[in-house]
């Protein structure tokens, strides 16, 4: 792990990465926004009678709130992408310190770890 900060691996386009990366979350916010209302509370509905109507609801807004925490985790993975891109660390891997295959962060440019290390 001797590399220099600001080297980047070679086949890594910085560019196109933080534009990608910041497309992708911009379209995740953007859903996130959109769904809002499908993760609020379950108001019970009056022109739908039974057990059955209130349960599918319930179910749908634990899905949906499933599916946010888990566009939440992405965003996540996003910014901590951009971050080391500011940092000069994009392109090696997190644990290892390793180059990462660019076909690899052409899958996801989000990723930290090289396949190696992802492997366990």
């Amino acid at each position: 792990m001797s590399r220099p900060t600001d080297d980047v691996p070679s086949g890594i386009d910085l560019d196109a990465m933080r534009a990608r990366l910041l497309a992708d979350r911009a379209a995740l916010t953007g859903i996130s926004t959109a769904s809002l209302e499908s993760r609020g509370p379950v108001e019970l509905d009056h022109t739908s009678v039974g057990r059955l109507s209130r349960m599918d609801a319930i179910q749908q807004q634990a899905m949906a709130l499933a599916t946010e925490r888990r566009r939440a985790e992405s965003l996540q993975r996003i910014d901590a992408a951009l971050a080391r891109i500011e940092a000069g660390e994009f392109g090696w891997c997190g644990q290892c310190g390793e180059p990462v295959a660019p076909g690899r962060l052409a899958l996801d440019p989000a990723t930290l770890n090289c396949v190696s290390c992802a492997a366990g």
